[in-house]
């Protein structure tokens, strides 16, 4: 009985770490020409490599403040933890060449702030996704 006990509490352990893992996806404004990204470019533009979208126009990057989709992004996008991004970021404002991304509380704070700029792109949970903004990358 004790073998079974643990495999079912196993068994709810799983379920609920793949439920906490949202699915995000990196956004620009609907009304932007930009349609898609691969992963070196968002990670060269969150790390201050580039300031601008390919083709062309300001890139004004936001980031969730905390939580799992900031630590997901940083993992599966940069290839970074949060302190290796924050010490480059650092290097950038030290040195005059860049800033590190604006910090947002939540998807709907993203979203509001990238349909009104389309030189914003940002990370945003999947399920948030309204018709104010377009994917451009899915991790």
């Amino acid at each position: 009985m004790k073998s079974f006990t643990k495999a079912v509490l196993g068994l709810s352990l799983v379920a609920c770490v793949s439920y906490a893992q949202a699915e995000n996806v990196i956004v620009v404004s609907s009304k932007s020409a930009l349609s898609s990204l691969s992963k070196e470019q968002v990670a060269d533009i969150y790390l201050g490599n580039v300031k601008e979208f390919p083709g062309g126009g300001l890139a004004l990057p936001l980031l969730p403040s905390s939580g799992g989709t900031r630590t997901e992004f940083f993992e599966k996008v940069l290839g970074k933890n949060e302190a290796q991004a924050k010490a480059i970021w650092s290097r950038l404002v030290f040195s005059g060449k860049g800033s590190a991304p604006r910090d947002v509380p939540d998807s709907a704070e993203a979203i509001k702030l990238i349909s009104a700029n389309p030189s914003c792109i940002g990370v945003i949970e999947k399920s948030a996704v309204n018709a104010s903004v377009k994917v451009v990358f899915t991790p």
